[in-house]
């Protein structure tokens, strides 16, 4: 099984974290079961941009983005190179680690 690395977020998980997660996992899914609370307003539909992550290594491993989710990535803060919309990056064998942007556009959060 893969293991996701999450690089330390003020909010959201002050000291990082370190998990294993079955390979095809939406990346989404698999920071909200370990209790990191990121934001998903269109609840993984692909519909906005609230669950923008970097991925800082692994990012090979993965599908690439489709043409859709580049559109929205380019409203989204703090855009990278390596920029994904965490609800449409299944995992793969590859280890991934994964950096969540202090900011996102969303102005109000929703109470998930």
């Amino acid at each position: 099984m893969p293991v996701v690395k999450v690089l330390p977020h003020e909010q959201l998980c002050p000291k990082g974290a370190q998990f294993e997660v079955p390979t095809g996992t939406v990346l989404c899914r698999a920071l909200l079961q370990q209790g990191i609370e990121i934001e998903h307003a269109c609840e993984l539909s692909l519909a906005c941009t609230t669950c923008h992550v970097v991925i800082r290594e692994g990012g090979a491993a993965i599908e690439p983005s489709s043409e859709e989710e580049d559109d929205l990535l380019d409203k989204a803060w703090g855009l990278t190179a390596s920029s994904r919309l965490s609800c449409q990056v299944k995992l793969a064998q590859a280890d991934l680690v994964v950096e969540i942007p202090r900011y996102t556009i969303n102005h109000a959060r929703e109470d998930h």
